[in-house]
């Protein structure tokens, strides 16, 4: 009789088990994991089984829902004619150069500008502008040359670091500017007129010995030496002397 009630007993355990829900995680349905907005998988509830259960732009990977990656990411990777934007296949921007403005033209479904063309300088390099809708070199834009006359030592001829300084800027605004330039040498009133002409004279060829090595054209420069017939200043004194050991660029 024991035994009978025992067995009653289990078979009694048995049917209520079968009746009730398993707890989540675990699943017999969809509706034991809709609560959590999941469906149910191998008897666990998850966030997906298919793309179906995922919303627009994600996938659903190993039961979970992962944004999904870019359509394309190239042009070829599209059909149709249809043009890679943004990740995805989209329709093309144009079929024929009237879709497109300006120096543009329709090139493989995309309104671009061909090689050397442009619509505004911003569209050329740095050293360019944009002149009939080409790229062009830009006009170059001529600075002041400082002609200020180049001063020299006592009985020299060999150029100091300051005015080799002073030709380095020189050389590349003469280059700038082009046209022939005198190199007039001179000396102070001190020594035989003679030895002062071929000091005056020398002071000119060293200026445009060292111009021509900075590559300013030698038949842009001519040299002239006037000796102590042509003063800056008059007198007998230090300063007037300083003033007149020079070559001076006249244009």
């Amino acid at each position: 009789m024991r035994r009978i009630s025992m067995v009653a007993g289990l078979a009694l355990a048995v049917t209520v088990l079968a009746g009730c829900p398993p707890t989540y995680p675990k699943c017999n349905s969809d509706e034991t994991c809709q609560e959590k907005g999941e469906v149910c998988v191998n008897g666990s509830c998850q966030e997906c089984s298919s793309d179906a259960n995922c919303k627009e732009g994600f996938a659903c990977q190993e039961n979970k829902c992962v944004p999904k990656g870019p359509e394309c990411s190239r042009d070829e990777q599209c059909t149709g004619g249809k043009i890679c934007e943004a990740g995805k296949c989209a329709e093309p921007q144009c079929n024929s150069k009237a879709q497109c403005q300006g120096a543009q033209e329709c090139q493989k479904g995309r309104c671009a500008l061909p090689p050397g063309a442009c619509n505004s300088n911003t569209d050329c390099g740095g050293d360019q502008e944009c002149k009939e809708n080409k790229c062009v070199a830009a006009a170059a834009q001529k600075a002041e040359c400082n002609y200020e006359p180049l001063r020299f030592g006592f009985n020299e001829s060999s150029l100091t670091s300051e005015a080799q300084s002073r030709l380095g800027e020189l050389a590349q605004c003469l280059k700038d500017a082009g046209g022939r330039i005198e190199l007039a040498g001179h000396a102070d009133e001190r020594g035989t007129e003679e030895y002062n002409l071929q000091l005056s004279q020398k002071r000119a060829a060293s200026v445009k010995k060292y111009l021509v090595d900075l590559g300013v054209p030698a038949g842009q420069l001519k040299t002239v030496g006037y000796g102590e017939n042509k003063p800056a200043e008059q007198g007998a004194t230090e300063e007037s002397w300083a003033a007149n050991r020079r070559v001076e660029f006249v244009r």
